[in-house]
């Protein structure tokens, strides 16, 4: 059951450090106040509406883009070095001292041992249960 609840534990650890060092963004297309596709780890395609900008030499009068694209970027944590230099020998007798005594936390205890080796079973000196017996004939 230990080592099981050690496994568990440890996979537990390395789903929080994964999930705090994942970083991604999320890309959203909306068409005017309505959000017509969300993308993660890629740009939305986006509904086709899009206007292009005139050139330079044309004079034509251009209406305003009704499309908006967004995009949303979560950062992960990317500083996860652990410097042992840093901790002081207090921290490292605590560390030790605290390990040592986890490890030795429940003594191995030996299931054949037996308790009563030492007394001896009681002299019989007539069969007891010989006299409370019957015997149908």
């Amino acid at each position: 059951m230990k080592q099981i609840s050690h496994k568990i534990m440890s996979m537990v650890m390395a789903f929080v450090v994964l999930c705090s060092t994942l970083s991604f963004t999320v890309n959203m297309h909306y068409c005017g106040d309505m959000l017509i596709e969300t993308a993660v780890f890629q740009k939305a395609k986006g509904c086709g509406m899009d206007m292009k900008t005139p050139l330079a030499n044309d004079c034509e009068i251009t209406k305003k883009n009704c499309c908006d694209d967004k995009q949303l970027v979560v950062d992960g944590q990317d500083e996860l070095q652990l410097s042992i230099d840093k901790i002081s020998f207090q921290q490292q007798v605590f560390i030790t001292s605290f390990v040592y005594t986890y490890l030795n936390l429940l003594e191995h205890v030996d299931n054949k041992a037996s308790t009563y080796k030492q007394y001896k079973p009681p002299h019989v000196v007539k069969p007891i249960f010989k006299l409370d017996e019957t015997y149908l004939i």
